[in-house]
């Protein structure tokens, strides 16, 4: 059935929902080469090591495998210089891969039109506390993205234009594809990567009953919001996930209630942060699983994470904007703040501690994100775009002559 059909995402480099799905992809279309610009094989999902990956000539440089935002302004001819050969290519991107060519149909599942180019600030900003290095290299990037703005623009939108079908992970992701490019995608959310079936193992040194907060630590997560809003509302936080942000974060926590490290002295259920880094899913498991809640205050494009939490029957407490608000049900599925403000954080979990939330509510949400609808979608999407091809239609590759 995946005859003819290729996968591309933008880079394997990291562990986010966006890589979340380009798995899916994989699992929808097995045996499909996926083209990606670079593969850090430490520093994404193991699942990527047994797929077809074809990365540009660009993953010969280590240091833009570990440090992907170096090599933002060298994107855009690395993905052109790549071909696809195939009848139908089905592009998992966030501003890179819909942009490759060769395919006779595209069909793009955006997360999000480019953020360097449309967000910049939000993605590219950077705080008091980072790394010298950290701050050197976004410095670069973004002096390299000023310059090259009004180009990359242009090849954004070419891109955009080639393509057959445009599919959005959320109601935000559409309107940003219209106001971006005009088009009108439709909205396929993705189903939640964590479901608790499957091995899980203890945490060393946690507690149960403490705030989950699941994120990359960059500055635009707001993930020192939450770790005020723990101390005011005394209550642990456990934070996963790494990021340029980590080292300033870990001041902060410092600053307040006691921090402690993933092998440190642990905070206990009184209060404090605990930053445990990456962990394995085995371990991510038995941390939704033993949470109160799952919280967050970064505007997103897509809320998946409470998707993950309600799978083990904890609710979410999150910001009122953005992806959240297609993924949370206020007072069934969880709590919403209006700013990400610590005070308002702080008074939203002590609320929702006092709900008596329902497991059953919970994951029955959540199965209406199920897998099965997701991955039948696509093949219907990529089947109709073959029988075009096999019709005679038109090509990816002559529109953009």
């Amino acid at each position: 059935m995946t005859e003819g059909v290729a996968l591309a995402h933008d880079y394997a480099t990291q562990r986010g929902g966006a890589e979340r799905v380009a798995l899916w992809l994989a699992e929808a279309f097995p045996g499909s080469p996926m083209y990606t610009t670079l593969y850090d094989p430490a520093g994404t999902f193991p699942e990527f090591s047994r797929l077809d990956l074809r990365t540009s000539a660009l993953d010969r440089v280590g240091a833009l495998r570990h440090h992907h935002r170096l090599a933002l302004p060298l994107l855009a001819p690395a993905v052109s210089a790549q071909r696809v050969d195939a009848d139908v290519l089905l592009a998992s991107s966030t501003g890179w891969a819909h942009g490759y060519r060769g395919a006779s149909r595209t069909v793009v599942y955006c997360h999000a039109p480019a953020r360097w180019l449309y967000q910049r600030d939000r993605y590219l900003g950077g705080r008091d506390g980072a790394s010298t290095g950290d701050r050197l290299r976004g410095g670069v990037a973004a002096a390299a993205l000023t310059a090259l703005s009004p180009a990359l623009r242009g090849w954004d939108r070419r891109a955009a234009g080639r393509a057959d079908v445009y599919l959005a992970n959320s109601t935000v992701t559409q309107r940003a594809v219209r106001e971006a490019y005009g088009i009108e995608a439709e909205i396929l959310p993705p189903p939640p990567a964590m479901l608790p079936a499957g091995p899980e193992r203890e945490v060393p040194g946690i507690e149960p009953g403490f705030l989950l907060c699941v994120a990359r630590l960059l500055p635009y997560k707001n993930v020192d919001v939450l770790v005020e809003a723990a101390r005011l509302a005394g209550r642990h936080l456990v934070i996963v996930g790494d990021g340029p942000d980590r080292a300033r974060l870990e001041g902060l926590a410092a600053r307040g209630r006691p921090v402690s490290g993933r092998w440190g002295t642990p905070s206990g259920a009184g209060g404090g942060t605990t930053l445990l880094g990456r962990v394995d899913d085995p371990e991510l498991r038995w941390l939704y699983r033993s949470c109160s809640m799952l919280v967050a205050a970064s505007y997103e494009d897509y809320g998946l994470s409470p998707l993950e939490a309600g799978a083990f029957g904890r609710p979410s407490v999150v910001l009122r904007d953005g992806g959240y608000l297609d993924t949370v049900v206020e007072g069934v599925t969880g709590a919403f703040f209006d700013a990400p403000e610590p005070d308002l954080v702080a008074r939203a979990v002590q609320d929702a501690s006092a709900v008596p939330w329902e497991d059953d509510v919970l994951t029955s949400h959540v199965e209406t994100f199920a897998l099965p609808r997701f991955v039948a979608r696509l093949r219907e999407v990529v089947e109709e775009q073959r029988g075009l091809v096999h019709a005679g239609a038109s090509t990816s590759g002559e529109r953009d002559s």
